[in-house]
């Protein structure tokens, strides 16, 4: 992982750490809120306003930073868009080898994916709108301008082993805790965990991982048939 000698694209000390605090939050306390104030909502309308009121939240509290990096990403668009583009590429070739790896060791499909197949059957419209747009712009917040940029101010090496690690046990946690073995998928994640950190670190500028996860995330939904 070499060095960049770009400016480095950092959030406030006073914006990362809240920005971090939040994942419990995302995971577990607003979804049991809301259900406290609304008994009746779907799951999709749960996890809807769930993302929606956190991107927006932490998009407030990280306005002046997605505004700075949004300027690296207008003076130098071309390169950026090619960057995410280079780093979907990889991505899918990444992908592809872990894929098998995993499918020989479990047979059986991803539950995660396979979750929010099932969703976006119910609920087009509003899993579409999580998957293409919150969950970038929230995920990306959280794990790439909150984990990594906070944990590579004192070591780089440390920030993408965390963030790599974090991210893919948030997408697997909850099955891995009625099936252990479900861990085996978070070697699915590995390379997207690095290859968004990476992404990000060699343009410093947070929207070419959110550009990235938003492709990668259309595209694996509707390779899904979502």
């Amino acid at each position: 992982m070499e060095e960049t000698n770009l400016p480095r694209s950092e959030m406030r000390l006073w914006q990362s750490i809240p920005v971090i605090l939040w994942l419990p939050m995302h995971v577990y306390g607003l979804p049991w809120l809301l259900l406290r104030l609304r008994p009746g909502f779907t799951v999709s309308g749960l996890n809807f306003w769930t993302y929606a009121i956190g991107a927006g939240l932490l998009t407030a509290l990280c306005l002046g930073f997605l505004r700075r990096d949004f300027d690296r990403l207008w003076e130098r668009p071309l390169y950026i868009l090619g960057q995410a583009l280079k780093g979907y590429l990889l991505l899918m070739a990444a992908a592809f080898l872990v894929s098998i790896l995993v499918y020989a060791l479990m047979p059986e499909a991803n539950p995660n994916n396979e979750a929010i197949l099932d969703l976006a059957k119910a609920d087009r419209g509003r899993i579409l709108a999580i998957t293409i747009v919150l969950a970038p712009l929230l995920e990306e917040l959280i794990f790439r301008g909150g984990i990594f940029g906070l944990l590579r101010r004192w070591n780089r090496w440390l920030a993408y082993v965390v963030c790599i690690l974090v991210f893919g046990i948030y997408h697997i946690w909850q099955y891995a805790l009625s099936d252990p073995l479900a861990l085996l998928y978070l070697l699915q994640y590995l390379p997207a965990g690095y290859i968004l950190c990476r992404s990000y670190e060699k343009t410093e500028c947070i929207w070419t991982a959110i550009l990235l996860h938003m492709l990668n995330n259309s595209i694996s939904l509707l390779a899904l048939g979502g």
